[in-house]
């Protein structure tokens, strides 16, 4: 998600990264606990609100938010036809219940909305601000690393996996349903991460050599300031429209 097309000038860009660091993660917290399907609607709307400020290439945006609906489109496929409860259609031995076709819409939703706030105030912050930004707020420090050599190196690792299956195609390999595809992908995913565990070692004497000491240095600064604070606010009351209308029932009733 980071390091990518979504780094570029918007009002997002102005925010704090801590502020919008911590307001992606609480607002993530409070769509995935919600199970109103119009709350949910509303938390939906907030997040492509923060698309629209952010202003993201729309090639890019489109090839995300299809990879979560595809495993939307799994969930579709399953939790109505398994989930117990009352029948709403029937065709034969397979039938639709209410609760599983209330269940995936109210998942589709929910991550629709939370991948569109990561995407609006995390994507648009490269890697080293991320990470930053997370050691500010206090998160574990080696929590922090983690993220970060990830962040680094996953497109190495990539690189490697398709260079193995380059080689391997190149002699004759294609990948059937039998055993000896399947003792070739393990060979290969042995080999990725032999390579790997090296990759790391020649990167970890390269930072003890370059003197690193367990703590990452930075000349960025963090400022707070009104803007930011105006955002907080302006979010955490979004945030708390979204639980009363997710418990409006029980506030009425009383």
């Amino acid at each position: 998600m980071l390091d990518q097309p979504f780094v570029r000038p918007s009002v997002i860009q102005h925010i704090d990264p801590r502020a919008r660091m911590a307001v992606a993660g609480l607002t993530a917290l409070c769509l995935s606990l919600l199970q109103n399907v119009a709350a949910s609607i509303a938390g939906l709307g907030l997040g492509m609100c923060l698309l629209a400020l952010a202003r993201p290439p729309l090639r890019p945006l489109l090839h995300r938010l299809a990879i979560v609906n595809i495993f939307a489109l799994f969930l579709w496929c399953v939790t109505p036809l398994t989930m117990p409860g009352q029948e709403v259609a029937r065709w034969g031995i397979v039938s639709l219940s209410a609760e599983g076709l209330h269940l995936a819409l109210l998942v589709t939703i929910k991550s629709n909305a939370i991948v569109c706030v990561f995407l609006a105030l995390i994507a648009t912050m490269n890697t080293p601000t991320a990470g930053y930004a997370l050691e500010c707020l206090h998160c574990p420090r080696k929590l922090v690393f983690l993220f970060l050599f990830t962040a680094r190196h996953v497109h190495d690792i990539a690189q490697q996996w398709e260079n193995l299956s380059v080689a391997a195609r190149l002699r004759g390999f294609r990948p059937r349903t039998n055993m000896h595809t399947y003792r070739t992908v393990a060979s290969l995913l042995g080999l990725l991460l032999v390579r790997s565990y090296e990759r790391s070692q020649r990167v970890r004497e390269a930072m003890l050599l370059r003197g690193f000491s367990g703590q990452f240095h930075t000349v960025a600064v963090f400022k707070a300031r009104p803007v930011d604070a105006l955002f907080v606010l302006l979010m955490l009351l979004c945030l708390a429209g979204l639980i009363v209308m997710e418990h409006r029932d029980k506030i009425y009733g009383l």
